[in-house]
């Protein structure tokens, strides 16, 4: 079914709508490239990651269905099981044997939250694709805002920015720290919270990103680098937790949040041009290891040319520094170069993201 309809935003004119709209027209299909409009099979997709959230399954999924059946959403919910211990797959098993909204994805073991989206990612059919907690901290109420933000404003990404916030300070305070670090190192100054699991895309990003390893914190900006720029926040309502225990612990996102940052601006930055890097680092370093020694044998030479007793140069700690700056060096160079190779021929060095083409 065709979901981008015509409205004041889509540049669409009633004419054309009508040309577009009907199927067995000769003219859909050129109208429907000229406004650059998709077909897809639901209006919204919401993907739910979940680890042991058993206890809070049936009140999401009823939330999530009153909201959308009051906004009269087509919808698909999509539970990926992060290979939970307790009766949450067959939980989710009784929704898709009564309601054929519901898909289910069990993992065999758990993976963690970014593989759970990626593989409901590669899912969604929805023109417009949520992504929230199982843990009830993340209201469904904020679904129709978002959708409209998507839909209306033009946003390729709207992220939720819980403002006031109900969890313990091992997991405010890191956020905090991380969320500064993520602004400036992305250049993604209006958002507050990048981790913040209610978010909304456009189904072209999801499609055209990878969330591996614990990237799901920086998802938007997975998204800029992939050239989805328009990227806005709202702010949402967060709840206390219901059931069970928070699954993350501070220290751990603190660490491993630094960490995944400094791959994502490193692969950004250098990840198709090792060379630029490595090979100045490793020329930088020669090159000032060579004028150290340099710097040591004229020493060495001014003292035998005046006849004056000088020490062994290999006595002196500089010049084995300078030495040890020159094989450094020289590694770097290499690493840079090796590395020049393997992104000449690795499979995705020529991948980039074509928005249009006629």
């Amino acid at each position: 079914m065709l979901l981008d309809i015509w409205s004041r935003d889509s540049g669409c004119d009633r004419a054309d709508y009508k040309k577009i709209k009907n199927w067995t027209s000769r003219d859909g299909p050129k109208y429907k490239r000229k406004y650059h409009l998709m077909d897809y099979k639901y209006d919204i997709s919401v993907v739910v990651p979940l680890f042991n959230e058993a206890e809070s399954l049936p009140e999401l999924y009823a939330w999530i269905k009153r909201v959308m059946e009051a906004n009269k959403f087509t919808f698909e919910v999509i539970f990926v099981n992060d290979g939970s211990t307790d009766n949450s797959w067959q939980v989710i098993e009784s929704f898709a044997e009564e309601d054929a909204h519901v898909h289910g994805i069990k993992f065999r073991r758990n993976y963690g939250k970014s593989p759970a989206l990626y593989c409901g990612f590669r899912e969604a059919k929805g023109r417009v694709v949520i992504t929230m907690d199982a843990d009830l901290q993340d209201s469904p109420d904020e679904i129709p805002e978002l959708y409209r933000m998507i839909t209306q404003d033009g946003f390729d990404l709207v992220s939720g920015y819980k403002q006031k916030r109900y969890d313990p300070l091992s997991k405010t305070i890191p956020t905090k720290l991380f969320n500064a670090t993520a602004r400036k190192v992305s250049g993604i100054h209006n958002l507050h919270d990048f981790n913040c699991g209610l978010k909304a895309y456009r189904n072209e990003v999801v499609k055209n990103i990878e969330v591996y390893g614990e990237m799901h914190r920086y998802i938007p900006y997975l998204a800029k680098n992939a050239g989805f720029d328009k990227i806005g926040e709202k702010v949402v309502h967060h709840q206390a937790r219901k059931f069970g225990k928070t699954k993350f612990g501070g220290l751990n996102r603190f660490v491993n949040g630094y960490l995944d940052l400094l791959s994502l601006w490193f692969l950004n930055s250098f990840g198709l041009k090792p060379m630029h890097v490595f090979g100045f680092l490793g020329s930088l370093m020669f090159f000032l290891g060579f004028v150290s020694c340099l710097i040591v044998g004229g020493v060495k030479l001014a003292h035998i040319l005046t006849s004056t007793p000088a020490p062994l140069v290999a006595h002196s700690p500089y010049f084995f520094i300078a030495l040890t700056m020159m094989i450094l060096g020289t590694q770097l160079f290499v690493a840079g170069f090796l590395g020049e190779l393997i992104s000449r021929n690795a499979a995705g060095r020529n991948d980039y993201q074509i928005e249009k083409q006629i």
